[in-house]
């Protein structure tokens, strides 16, 4: 199987011209791992297995996991309602929205970036400048005072905005920023060494720049195109290997105990395509019976991002791109030689 995935996933970057790195274990046992591509293309520095990429919404799972630990340790529930877990003022809104629909994306708030009507992610900056977004609360103008998408519950809208409300619900809770509290009860407790919320003007060592092409050839960094820094509805930097330790620890109760690691992965709502539900911060796909596969992802302008978790098989992959696309059709060459 080994050579085997090697073979298809060079065969694929020759064509697609993929740049990041990839990642596939079995348990402990790494069947595949390899880099491509330049992290800095000026300098033409190499993306290698310590480099660190933006996965964009791939950390949603992070914002899950805080959420849940904060409901096993008593300060939070699942049927906690917006209005009495967060001190902000929302007009418009539901006050039927509990935390378990802001994890689904079964909310009905507006999005402040709607992939059904929107699909220029650079337009948010026009009237905010991405410079500025630097905590959760810079979000809130930007959809706080809009009218209700939809009813709640009435059904999956994939919904930024919501994370960015449990975020803040997270700080409300632990009186402690966002990315602190991930960084110190996730990420250290993971064994992700590498990882963080990093600035853009102001990236550690082995950071791969994102990088937007263009038809003729031209390309650009993503530093004007995505917010500053990350936070609870995505922007984390990971390698590989962090985001495999992830998984690793998710699995074996080191970050919830068992009772809500399987609430975090229950099939909670579809999402409207065959075979695929939500869960808390994760995608869950099925056949009739069983899970298949355990996956997030992220996009943004310069990154890509695909990482799953196969249980039938103990199987973990981890895909992380700096360039805007090339990420899923990796994973799915990867499934072709696995799913075998």
């Amino acid at each position: 199987m080994e050579a085997n995935i090697l073979s298809q996933i060079t065969e694929l970057q020759g064509r697609n011209h993929f740049s990041g790195t990839v990642l596939v274990k079995k348990k402990s046992a790494v069947l595949t791992e390899g880099s491509y591509g330049y992290a800095n293309r000026s300098e033409q520095i190499e993306n290698h297995s310590r480099t660190r990429y933006g996965i964009a919404s791939g950390c949603k799972l992070f914002t899950a996991i805080a959420v849940c630990q904060l409901v096993e340790n008593g300060r939070l529930s699942f049927d906690t309602k917006l209005e009495d877990c967060l001190n902000v003022s929302f007009p418009h809104f539901d006050k039927d929205i509990t935390i378990h629909h802001l994890l689904t994306h079964t909310s009905g708030i507006p999005d402040y970036f709607d992939e059904e009507v929107m699909e220029d992610f650079e337009e948010l900056w026009v009237q905010q400048p991405m410079y500025h977004m630097r905590n959760l609360e810079n979000f809130l103008p930007l959809f706080h005072k809009q009218p209700m998408k939809l009813k709640v519950g009435e059904r999956f809208h994939y919904n930024n905005a919501g994370y960015i409300l449990l975020g803040l619900i997270v700080e409300q809770a632990s009186q402690m920023r966002f990315t602190e509290y991930v960084e110190r009860f996730i990420l250290k407790k993971a064994n992700m060494v590498d990882a963080g919320y990093f600035e853009l003007d102001a990236l550690p060592k082995h950071t791969a720049l994102g990088y937007i092409d263009f038809p003729n050839g031209t390309w650009k960094t993503n530093l004007y195109s995505i917010p500053v820094k990350g936070g609870s509805d995505g922007g984390a930097f990971v390698t590989v290997s962090d985001m495999e330790s992830l998984w690793e620890s998710l699995i074996n109760f080191h970050l919830l105990s068992e009772k809500y690691t399987k609430l975090l992965l229950t099939p909670h709502v579809r999402t409207g395509d065959e075979n695929e539900y939500y869960g808390y911060g994760v995608w869950i796909e099925k056949d009739d019976k069983d899970v298949l596969k355990y996956h997030i992802m992220g996009y943004d302008p310069g990154v890509c991002f695909h990482s799953a978790y196969y249980p039938k098989t103990s199987i973990k992959t981890v895909i992380c791109s700096n360039k805007s696309d090339g990420a899923y059709e990796m994973m799915k060459t990867i499934e072709d030689v696995i799913y075998r």
